[in-house]
């Protein structure tokens, strides 16, 4: 076997194993959302290196702020009962990431356009920039969108102060 077909074959696995923890996680939520009586249609992907699952609803929105909560305190908890629930099927840890009602993708938006403004204001002064603390995701998406600009990032402070510094 050559290393192409080695490394297309160790890719498959992964994809397999990343929709399987989707599987497990989408039949995880459905059982949620019908013991809490709500609406919702689970859409599951692979992003990058993880399995994404989305709660949507044609349905009013506010019915699905339920799950969010404020501050997305709700889907946070979510998030990890959900991952329990893939490690106990699977035995392995999942870096699985849920989204409800877009709450996830709009904040993302959010946040990268702050990393773009912070990359800018330290390419004008050539001074490091402090955010605001953040969770974990938020600084995940932060990085990335550093990253991407051509700048380095990193995390500094203890939870839940903890915050990125864009460094020039």
């Amino acid at each position: 076997m050559t290393d192409t077909t080695s490394t297309a074959t160790k890719d498959a696995d992964v994809l397999s194993r990343l929709e399987q923890e989707g599987e497990i996680a989408a039949d995880y939520l459905e059982g949620l959302l019908d013991i809490a009586d709500l609406d919702g249609d689970i859409d599951m992907d692979v992003e990058g290196d993880r399995a994404a699952v989305s709660i949507v609803s044609d349905g009013p929105a506010r019915d699905l702020q339920k799950l969010v909560g404020r501050d997305g305190e709700v889907l946070e908890a979510l998030q990890e009962l959900t991952r329990l629930a893939v490690h106990r099927e699977t035995g392995e840890r999942s870096r699985l990431m849920l989204d409800i009602a877009g709450h996830r993708a709009r904040k993302r938006e959010k946040l990268t356009a702050l990393a773009t403004e912070a990359v800018e204001q330290v390419k004008d002064s050539g001074e490091p920039v402090k955010l605001k603390p953040m969770t974990p995701f938020e600084r995940k998406v932060v990085h990335d969108a550093v990253a991407a600009a051509g700048l380095r990032s990193e995390s500094e402070g203890e939870e839940p102060q903890r915050r990125v510094v864009v460094l020039p």
